[in-house]
């Protein structure tokens, strides 16, 4: 065994390596994210969020988005490495192999005198009685002395010039490379190293382990309970209106954990009276709605009611309780509501669908808690599907100016269509908007997506869809602003926190209720995009035997549609039924409302024959025998952009919609080809 002073002089080398290994590479990649994320602006600049102070970054903030856990410890790894080097750097000498003649300043092979005369020059600055320095004494006692005794000493040069040491061949020595009092405890060695490697490698990651693996079992995907995902799975109903969801919503267990307090109890009577009309209560059994509404668990009647206080605006009312109660609630909704989608769109049905209408309500319900308008602005008014909640979205607007525009103005669509110049004159003259509104306004128009969709259903290697067939969905979504940002952060000035723009893409059969694929598509984060395009293409022009250099081709054209403000969505399904289906591809943000895009899928799945062989490709709509299309075979499922807030319509007024509705969707798809459908201008 090695002496151990060598091995507690090693130690630091081998903590050194064993840190740097993952801690270099690591450094090296947090870097190279920081570099490449993009100077400029991509959160709202109009005046309101501004205000707002939520993308303002002081220097707390700034100091507080550096000082991250992750961040912290990687500079304290730096610290423990500056130092093992440091530490590293002062042990050197005494590791150092003992050379006589180095340490005398003598090339090898030099006389006797020439040795004695370099020692009385060495002992003339070092001896303790020419030099008083501590250091120079044990320096000439542990260095030079020791070099001139093997020097002179003729059995102990020979063995130094043949075998590199005074004392002769010296054996293979092995050390651990662990302090000493690592491997002696009060003197008894024996065990010492086998507990310290039982405990500290064995003992200790597997509590580690533990703590870990009970506290993960506790949450499923996206850090949402397991507890809450089986709520929401019960509760989620395929008839669940879109007014109902915030029902199911808050029946979430992290709402559980929000204490109730008694002094809280007068603030939420009279937060009650603010939220009172936006409640689900009967207003024929009012009060029996009210005391069942207060029998609720008091943290699910407490959350409630500071959503539905969002979505009023009226926030700035609450107490410092309820203020704090208030931001914990908002910070969890964006993942629990991630987690209601999933619930609604995982497979329920005997053919493996998820529900579309409380899919769809679900992401609604996101587009007003993020924008905080209430639910009740979202039935439909004349031409609006989404009432006037689109327009209160807007920096400045209100009930009064939109009022004030609705002969002109019935939509955000109509908004969006008109020129500057006309925007501008009805504003300004008709509303009495000022000129610094008229451009706050602009930035959030230019700050809105507008999306098209490019889908294409076909099963890989054959001509025609067959019932049982594993069909591939592909759809190409594009974003486009008028700014000309592809990601971006939505002009939310009320949610006190950053929130992306998500974007569901749901390919869904409206007349079953039935979602037959669904994908979360983000814009955010163009590596990941870039990597999956990528992947995708070269897999599949593999499989069709391509050759290398078309594969380079589509590659490089498939990373610049990314670049350009594309993502590919890529999803399997089984074919039903034989049959023609109208299926619809709905494209939904979960942050802004009046950005949806639909457009239409016509496919056709033909009957598996006996020998196996297979229709020919419909190249557009859905032919009958006779080579026309044939109206009874599609089923006309489009119900447009109605909005299921509104309960009680008139039935003639919806047969005149659908008929108008009927007319104006006369488009063309393709049965195992593509679609494709511009988004709102």
């Amino acid at each position: 065994m090695a002496d151990s002073g060598e091995n507690s002089a090693l130690f630091p080398i081998f903590i050194l390596s064993v840190i740097a290994l993952p801690l270099v590479p690591y450094t090296i990649l947090k870097l190279l994210r920081a570099a490449s994320k993009r100077d400029k602006s991509i959160h709202c600049e109009c005046s309101v969020c501004s205000r707002s102070g939520k993308h303002h970054k002081s220097i707390f903030r700034r100091i507080s988005s550096f000082l991250t856990c992750s961040n912290l410890t990687v500079l304290l790894l730096w610290v423990i490495v500056a130092f093992l080097v440091y530490s590293i750097k002062q042990s050197s000498r005494e590791i150092e192999a003992f050379d006589p003649f180095s340490i005398l300043g003598l090339e090898p092979g030099v006389s006797e005198s020439v040795i004695k005369k370099a020692y009385r020059r060495l002992s003339i600055q070092y001896h303790p009685d020419k030099n008083p320095d501590p250091a120079a004494n044990k320096y000439f006692v542990e260095y030079i002395s020791k070099a001139y005794q093997a020097l002179t000493d003729p059995v102990s040069r020979e063995n130094f010039e043949k075998y590199g040491h005074p004392d002769g061949r010296q054996g293979f020595q092995m050390g651990i490379a662990l302090p000493q009092f690592l491997l002696d405890f009060n003197g008894a060695s024996g065990g010492i190293l086998l507990i310290w490697i039982l405990g500290g490698f064995i003992l200790l990651p597997m509590a580690f382990g533990v703590v870990y693996l009970s506290r993960a079992s506790k949450y499923g995907g996206n850090f949402v309970r397991r507890e809450t995902l089986a709520t929401y799975f019960d509760l989620v109903k395929p008839s669940l209106a879109p007014s109902k969801v915030l029902d199911v919503f808050i029946k979430a267990a992290e709402f559980m954990d929000i204490p109730v307090r008694r002094a809280d109890e007068e603030p939420l009577q009279e937060l009650f009276k603010l939220v009172k009309s936006e409640l689900n209560l009967d207003g024929k059994n009012a009060r029996q709605e009210q005391a069942k509404f207060w029998k609720q668990h008091p943290a699910l009647v407490k959350a409630e009611m500071l959503i539905q206080a969002h979505l009023l605006r009226k926030a700035d009312t609450f107490s410092s309780n309820l203020q704090q109660d208030y931001k914990n609630v908002l910070q969890l909704a964006p993942r629990l509501l991630e987690g209601l989608i999933k619930m609604a769109t995982v497979p329920r049905t005997a053919k493996g669908h998820g529900w579309l209408r409380p899919a769809i309500g679900v992401i609604e319900l996101s587009q007003c808690i993020i924008q905080a308008v209430p639910l009740s602005a979202r039935k439909a008014g004349s031409g609006s599907s989404d009432g006037v909640a689109s327009l209160l979205q807007l920096p400045h607007f209100s009930d009064a100016v939109i009022t004030k525009i609705g002969k002109k103005v019935r939509t955000l669509q109509d908004l969006q269509d008109m020129t500057f110049q006309e925007r501008a004159e009805l504003l300004s003259g008709v509303a009495g908007l000022s000129a610094s509104v008229l451009q706050d306004v602009e930035k959030v128009l230019e700050l809105m997506p507008r999306a098209t969709i490019e889908v294409t259903c076909e099963t890989e290697g054959e001509e025609g869809i067959q019932e049982g067939d594993i069909v591939t969905v592909q759809a190409w979504v594009t974003l486009r602003r008028a700014n000309g940002l592809i990601s971006a952060l939505p002009h939310a000035p009320y949610y006190p926190f950053s929130k992306g723009e998500n974007f569901w893409f749901l390919l869904a059969h409206t007349n079953s209720n039935d979602v037959w694929f669904s994908e979360s598509v983000n814009f955010m984060d163009e590596a990941a995009a870039i990597t999956t395009a990528s992947t995708i293409t070269e897999a599949k022009l593999e499989a069709s035997g391509a050759s290398m250099e078309e594969i380079t081709a589509a590659v490089k054209d498939a990373v610049t549609k990314v670049k350009s403000g594309c993502r590919l969505v890529l999803g399997k399904i089984q074919a039903p039924q034989a049959g023609n289906y109208n299926l619809n591809c709905h494209l939904m943000c979960d942050t802004w409302i009046g950005c949806d895009t639909k457009t239409n899928l016509k496919l056709k799945i033909l009957k598996r024959s006996r020998a196996g062989s297979r229709g020919g490709l419909v190249a557009e709509g859905v032919q009958g025998e006779n080579g026309l299309e044939d109206e009874d075979d599609i089923e006309e499922d489009e119900e447009g952009d109605q909005s299921e807030y509104s309960e009680d319509e008139d039935e003639d007024e919806e047969e005149d919609e659908a008929e108008v509705e009927k007319k104006n969707n006369n488009r063309k798809g393709f049965a195992n080809g593509s679609a494709r459908r511009k988004g709102r201008k």
